[in-house]
């Protein structure tokens, strides 16, 4: 897309003077006696005047809290130094009979529904048998789950007695998982039985053992929590130091909920970084930092009220299954779904949409890919009326897209919200507004009160060394230059709090440029529409001859007009005896698809075309296979790294790690290209 043009407008909200965002914008005017008119303008009062505006964030999102704060944050502090906000306790609860979740199995196989008053008594019970099993402040209880009602118990149980909770998925592998729980040394790991998946039951037994068995020399690890996922439990015994759920809940000695006074600041859960490369990073979310920024999210931009019904397609090892818990803050109902959305076939998810009547959907854009290159088409499956909202996160939305979500795919009263930012900071950097329109391409802007800057990322960086802005319409670097509240409190196991310049927390956020957060985006800001448009991981940043762009760019192109593909994934190769950067394209073929000398000329030629001659890959290849997360989310830096000539040692967190092997002999490209060169 051209910086400087302004791309396609596809929606407007009918009524924007009627939202909260538009509401809280009047009450910060009367308060302060401003003038402040538009999103950008709320925007820039957010970030300049931080602690009026998290101040007044904090009285309308009208959390339940005690005791009072003395000052919200003290923005003289270095943002490296992870400044405190409200200091002060405050607890958050809520209780009423009207339906609080609904759970769906895949394909629709089973839906319950459980009503507030049900979920609180279910919560206060595990808590007392939590407490009776000595579980206390501060313990940190590992979920390895599906996402059902019966996960969301623990994390609300664990997290009422002051406890930390992490999560794991069951697709992720036995090394994915002890590579996290060894780091947090948990009292308990609460794992499903059994797991649905693509149309298969999963016996989790034999997984259940050789995590009970990794754990071993954990001293603070009691033993596994095992939870039936079908009607009747199955038989454990052969599990070592396993009790099952029932068993546990015995020791109950209350249904009443009771809640443990937390400060602001307070672990509250566990995140961690993907770690496609190496062990993940053990990312500790506040009480506070979380659910105020969640408020803010969930009520200003993304109008979710008590007459909301929310699905968010996540699983348990993913940062949506958190955005997915705290939509039950405004009061939604949520619709809690376990496997895929493409069981028993494409349009039974779709369907289902329709049924729950579900307002806000959280999506992907592989889930919208899908729906496009089969032609379904949700708006004439099922009756969209009652849809407000779908969000899309995990990788980059192509521009197709964008318009196969209008011209096709959904009716056009949908307002279709980009959103990215992640498990760092448990919210987003760019998402949706409802006071600007959604145009093709990027995110509609920043996320009020966290502050976003572009820098010029050809900047080396380094201990002390200022970073530059680059003005609007140039890629850079994605910093955020001041603190906000939902900064991770520390890395759980780093050296020191606040950190030091050798800890993890340091040298992930602040090692780059001097007391700036540094994300690791690519990005521009859209010198018109003020869009934050993301390009792809700075980290993943192409870079031939000094024209640095995304593989986004390139992605884009190869979604509109070669059918042919399943997928692709293209990355940057510099080795140490490499005077430059040159450019790899790997291109995976559907079934019965041939890659040819011809595709290779096409895909080049509408690159140039579309892009520039100078987006165009040195070379091109077919691969058999693309390395993903179990999340489904693309990973490059493993196959730059690879290609660039290094070993490296996969992460648990990849669905196809013996995929990698493929790419090792690209860094003898030579030989690839010349098979002659090796005689």
């Amino acid at each position: 897309m051209d910086s400087l043009t302004v791309p396609r407008k596809l929606w407007e909200h009918p009524s924007p003077k009627t939202t909260d965002m538009y509401k809280f914008m009047q009450e910060v005017n009367k308060k302060h006696n401003l003038q402040i008119k538009t999103y950008w303008e709320l925007y820039q009062y957010s970030i300049t005047k931080r602690t009026e505006f998290w101040d007044q964030c904090f009285q309308y999102a009208d959390l339940i809290h005690s005791g009072s704060y003395t000052r919200v944050v003290d923005e003289s502090a270095r943002m490296d130094s992870i400044p405190r906000w409200f200091e002060g306790r405050g607890t958050v609860g809520k209780e009423d009979n009207k339906i609080a979740l609904t759970e769906v199995r895949e394909g629709a196989t089973e839906i319950r529904d459980v009503t507030w008053g049900q979920l609180r008594r279910e919560v206060a019970q595990l808590a007392s048998a939590m407490k009776a099993h000595e579980v206390k402040r501060g313990d940190r209880v590992v979920v390895v789950a599906s996402n059902s009602v019966d996960t969301l118990k623990v994390f609300l149980a664990i997290t009422t007695l002051g406890g930390i909770f992490s999560s794991s998925s069951t697709d992720m592998g036995v090394q994915g998982v002890l590579q996290r729980a060894l780091q947090v040394t948990p009292k308990y790991i609460f794992m499903d039985d059994f797991a649905i998946y693509n149309g298969k039951k999963v016996d989790l037994r034999h997984k259940m053992t050789e995590i009970v068995n990794g754990m071993k020399d954990v001293a603070e690890f009691t033993g596994m929590i095992s939870m039936p996922r079908f009607e009747t439990p199955v038989d454990i015994s052969s599990v070592p130091r396993t009790q099952t759920l029932a068993t546990y809940i015995k020791r109950a000695t209350s249904t009443v909920l009771e809640f443990e006074k937390m400060a602001f600041h307070d672990p509250f859960f566990i995140a961690y970084s993907s770690g496609t490369t190496g062990t993940p990073k053990c990312i500790v979310h506040s009480i506070g930092g979380a659910t105020i920024c969640y408020a803010k999210e969930g009520s200003m931009h993304r109008e979710i009220n008590q007459d909301s019904v929310c699905l968010q397609y996540t699983t348990t090892g993913w940062i949506m299954y958190f955005a997915s818990v705290m939509q039950l803050l405004p009061g939604a109902r949520v619709v809690l779904y376990d496997g895929s959305p493409f069981q028993p076939d494409l349009t039974t998810f779709v369907k289902l949409l329709g049924d729950q009547k579900v307002t806000h959907l959280g999506s992907s854009p592989r889930w919208m890919h899908e729906m496009q290159k089969n032609g379904i088409k949700p708006k004439d499956i099922t009756d969209l009326s009652h849809m407000k909202m779908v969000t899309s996160t995990g990788m980059v939305l192509s521009d197709q897209l964008f318009e196969w979500f209008y011209d096709a795919g959904f009716p056009e009263h949908v307002h279709l919200a980009n959103i990215s930012g992640g498990t760092d900071l448990a919210g987003c950097f760019g998402q949706e507004n409802p006071l600007t329109p959604v145009y093709v391409g990027g995110t509609q802007g920043c996320s009020l009160g966290t502050p976003v800057a572009v820098y010029d990322s050809l900047i080396e960086g380094g201990n002390g060394v200022a970073g530059a802005r680059v003005e609007d319409g140039t890629p850079g670097e994605l910093v955020a230059p001041h603190p906000f509240p939902n900064m991770p409190v520390y890395f759980w196991g780093d050296a020191g709090n606040p950190p030091s310049p050798k800890s993890k927390y340091f040298t992930s956020y602040f090692e780059k440029y001097d007391n700036v957060w540094t994300h690791g985006d690519f990005v521009m800001i859209h010198p018109t529409t003020k869009n934050l448009i993301f390009l792809g991981r700075a980290d993943g940043v192409l870079n031939p001859s000094g024209v640095r762009f995304g593989s986004a760019e390139i992605y884009g192109v190869l979604e509109n007009g070669f059918p042919m593909l399943a997928d692709s994934i293209c990355v940057g190769q510099r080795r140490p005896q490499d005077s430059d950067e040159s450019v790899l394209l790997f291109l995976m073929m559907k079934p019965g698809e041939k890659f040819t000398p011809k595709l290779v000329n096409d895909v080049k030629a509408a690159i140039r075309k579309e892009l520039s001659p100078r987006h165009v890959p040195k070379y091109v290849f077919e691969t058999p296979a693309i390395p993903t997360t179990v999340n489904l989310k693309k990973v490059e830096l493993p196959v730059k790294q690879i290609v660039s000539g290094k070993i490296i040692k996969p992460s648990g967190t990849l669905l196809n790690p013996e995929s990698l092997e493929f790419y090792y002999k690209f860094a003898k490209i030579e030989d690839v290209v010349d098979p002659k060169s090796k005689l």
